[in-house]
């Protein structure tokens, strides 16, 4: 009978042991690796949500509707109770419904800023009054300080009239988020946006609204950003 000598049997353990040893590093290196294409996978799914979503926002640039029970022109800047231009576009836009159109109300949204002496919904109305729509065609609402407060504080408004159907005035590049804003406020609003043109710089803003705003809700969106 052949016996086996201690040198032997711990020859072989080491021999067992540094296999062990070997094996750990392909391990490491194949959880690295997993991790990698993890990381990838999201990165590219982000990528082409994100070129989804700037698609759709360029498309709903050309959007344009013409027939509603009202019209809610989003506000922009004023100076002392006059309209900026960007302003007097979609007010321009508000009065053409309505005399064109047959659009029978239109509401002005938008506050004040510190210091200002008028809110936007307040300089609208003058600017309105002055292309000759009648005073009892409009309707001002100023709370809201930002996009999503202002057409959900025009929704109430226009819930107490018994109008649920609106057309939506702003700048084109506006036009996918303020009908999904409108959708989350509960009304129909469907947009009837100015002539202007819509940059590459507000595209991509509008872009990462909406992406941000898909995911956590508008109302949270307009929270986080004021």
């Amino acid at each position: 009978m052949t016996r086996r000598s201690k040198g032997d049997g711990g020859r072989r353990r080491g021999r067992r042991g540094n296999g062990n040893g070997a094996d750990a590093v392909p391990k490491g290196r194949g959880c690295i690796a997993r991790l990698l294409r993890v990381g990838v996978g999201v990165v590219l799914l982000a990528v082409i949500y994100l070129a989804v979503t700037a698609v759709q926002v360029g498309l709903a640039s050309r959007w344009d509707h013409t027939r509603a029970a009202g019209a809610a022109v989003v506000g922009a800047a004023q100076y002392d109770g006059r309209p900026s231009e960007v302003f007097e576009a979609r007010l321009d836009r508000a009065a053409t419904l309505y005399r064109e159109h047959d659009v029978p109300m239109i509401v002005v949204t938008g506050g004040a800023q510190v210091g200002d002496r008028f809110t936007e919904a307040y300089a609208g109305m003058r600017y309105l009054r002055r292309l000759k729509v009648p005073e009892q065609r409009i309707v001002v609402v100023t709370n809201g300080a930002d996009t999503y407060e202002s057409l959900a504080a025009a929704a109430r408004v226009m819930h107490r009239r018994g109008v649920t159907e609106v057309q939506l005035v702003s700048d084109p590049y506006h036009s996918f988020r303020l009908e999904a804003i409108a959708r989350e406020a509960g009304f129909d609003g469907k947009v009837s946006p100015t002539a202007a043109s819509s940059g590459t710089r507000e595209l991509l803003r509008e872009t990462v609204a909406v992406s941000l705003g898909r995911i956590i809700g508008y109302r949270r969106l307009s929270n986080w950003i004021g």
